[in-house]
Order: C-alpha cells, then structure tokens, then sequence
C-alpha cells in the first residue's frame, strides 16, 4: 500500500457541534439500531472520499489507535 497523507489532527470546522448531532442523531436507538446508523454513516463518508488508499489507512489508523 502506498503511504497516503491520511489527515489525524483535528479538522473540523466545528467539532463540538458536530459531536453534539452526532449524539443526538443516536438518541432514543437501541444498540442494534445505533450499530447499523454507524455502519450506514461510515458507508455514506466512505463513498465520499472514494479513494481506497484513504480508506485503508484510515482503517489502519483507527484500528491501531484502540491498542
């Protein structure tokens, strides 16, 4: 895989009122439905990068930072 400039410091315009809809658009979901909103969230965002060398080093990244 080719080293890609994957984006990790903040770059939100506004990262507290993003967290903000972010949490309420999970408000009053079970498990399983707030598990299914992320899959379709990461899917959405996904598809807008477009590019599979963004993708799998974001994957990596988020994988190693849980370690």
């Amino acid at each position: 895989m080719t080293s890609v400039a994957l984006i990790t410091e903040p770059n939100l315009d506004a990262p507290d009122p993003f967290y903000e809809a972010l949490i309420e658009t999970h408000r009053d979901m079970d498990e399983a439905q707030s598990h299914a909103l992320n899959a379709r969230l990461v899917l959405l965002l996904a598809n807008h990068i477009g590019r599979q060398d963004v993708l799998l080093a974001a994957l990596k990244a988020a994988r190693d930072s849980g370690r």
